[in-house]
């Protein structure tokens, strides 16, 4: 055997011991095997399910020993923790993060640019945009301007901060923050220096593109990426988290707010009914968790809750429709502005607000029109229930004495203020104890 021979053998031994004491399979270290992208969507507002999704994506690729992860980014911004979460998280991973925003038409604005100039690849579709990362309140009322000021600032050095390490345009990256500027793909990549890293029309031309790039991360190592022939695997949201992140939108949280009022509202109507009050109570908690996510104003949604108020009391005070005009009047008012923010994602849709506004009303209509019809009803038990039934005179029947009449299968004693014959039709007009007040009929 020769020298060589020799030592190939010992490399073999030595990598199948290796195999076997570590238990990684030979196809695992197999040069041959190409490498492995995790890729993911997030589409909407940044928001504690959002970031979930995204940091559990990173873990995923972590375990996995991925070669890199790319966030596809269509968002109008979101929640400054969950941001900072998730740039933690992008920062502390093993695994190198590309952010993509596309496709053409797309844009990462607020939240999504803060992610975009943090991740290691920032690529951006043609047709994109980035920016307008100025801090806004999300709770509905206005900020003062010292606080405003601190909030501006403290964004704008997180900005900078994240730009610097990236190598990226330190003072672009605070004119977004301070001024709420806004960059397309092509003003982002021509920046000196740029924004962004490369203008790409999708994943597989990005991992082309990235193949044998050195690329540095945020401790200052270095890597370089092999894309090439790489096995993209898609990671979608579970199900817990496609329905949170669902709940999470303006237009079924509103929905959700108009559901569990009116079913507790039917379950006060009825009690014990149990399945208005079970399906109120878990529309009213998740429409309460998506408030807590989205920016909600609390004067609408005080107006709101006011016009259902206004509803329901039509149905126990005659009003004749004043208090109904102003419940309607109130809860359009109240979507109206409802969500604080200009971002046409954030903005309740009239198409759902007026069905459902017109609906309550219709409901409440309803409500107030059997309301009615129960009062005008005749009774039809006990002394109230005699008044205006017929019957026959027994006997004659005079103004300074009584007489008998027969009336409900009875005979009753009877008075009367005119002179009634025998056998005459009578009519009972009062109860007195045990004596009815009759006349002709």
């Amino acid at each position: 055997m020769t020298a060589r021979s020799s030592r190939r053998l010992a490399a073999c031994l030595t990598l199948a011991l290796g195999q076997a004491l570590t238990g990684v399979p030979s196809r695992a270290l197999s040069r041959a095997d190409p490498p492995v992208v995790y890729s993911a969507v997030v589409d909407g507002i940044i928001h504690p399910v959002s970031a979930e999704y995204m940091i559990d994506t990173l873990d995923r690729a972590d375990r996995a020993g991925a070669a890199l992860v790319v966030f596809t980014l269509r968002t109008p911004g979101g929640l400054v923790d969950s941001t900072r979460a998730i740039v933690s998280h992008m920062i502390a991973a093993k695994t190198p993060v590309a952010i993509f925003v596309g496709p053409s038409g797309a844009r990462a604005a607020s939240a999504g640019f803060i992610l975009t100039i943090a991740a290691d690849i920032a690529a951006m579709a043609p047709g994109t945009h980035i920016g307008a990362a100025h801090p806004v309140e999300g709770g509905g009322e206005k900020m003062d301007e010292t606080m405003a000021k601190k909030a501006t600032e403290d964004s704008a050095a997180y900005a900078r901060t994240l730009a610097a390490a990236r190598h990226r345009n330190v003072t672009l990256a605070a004119e977004a923050v301070t001024v709420s500027r806004a960059f397309t793909e092509g003003e982002a990549l021509a920046a000196t220096p740029p924004l962004i890293d490369l203008v790409t029309p999708d994943i597989p031309d990005l991992l082309r593109q990235l193949d044998g790039r050195t690329i540095t991360r945020f401790d200052g190592t270095t890597v370089v990426l092999r894309t090439g022939n790489a096995a993209i695997v898609p990671i979608a949201m579970s199900l817990r988290q496609r329905i949170l992140s669902g709940v999470a939108h303006p237009n079924i949280a509103y929905l959700l707010l108009s559901l569990g009022t009116l079913a507790l509202t039917i379950e006060l109507w009825s009690p014990g009914a149990i399945l208005p009050g079970v399906v109120g109570g878990v529309s009213l908690l998740l429409a309460f968790f998506a408030f807590s996510v989205l920016p909600v104003n609390y004067a609408g949604l005080l107006l709101i809750l006011f016009g259902l108020v206004l509803l329901v009391l039509e149905i126990k005070v005659t009003s004749f429709g004043l208090l109904t005009a102003g419940g309607v009047v109130s809860l359009i008012f109240g979507s109206m502005i409802l969500m604080d923010s200009s971002l046409p994602e954030l903005q309740l849709s009239l198409r759902v607000v007026l069905p459902v506004v017109l609906g309550f009303a219709a409901i409440t209509m309803f409500l107030v029109k059997l309301a009615v019809a129960a009062q005008r009803q005749l009774p039809v038990t006990g002394q109230a229930a005699m008044v205006g039934t017929p019957g026959e005179a027994l006997t004659a029947i005079a103004p300074e004495r009584g007489g008998q009449v027969a009336t409900h299968g009875e005979i009753w004693n009877a008075t009367s203020g005119e002179s009634i014959p025998v056998g005459a039709r009578v009519r009972v007009t009062k109860v007195d104890g045990l004596t009815l007040v009759v006349r002709k009929d």
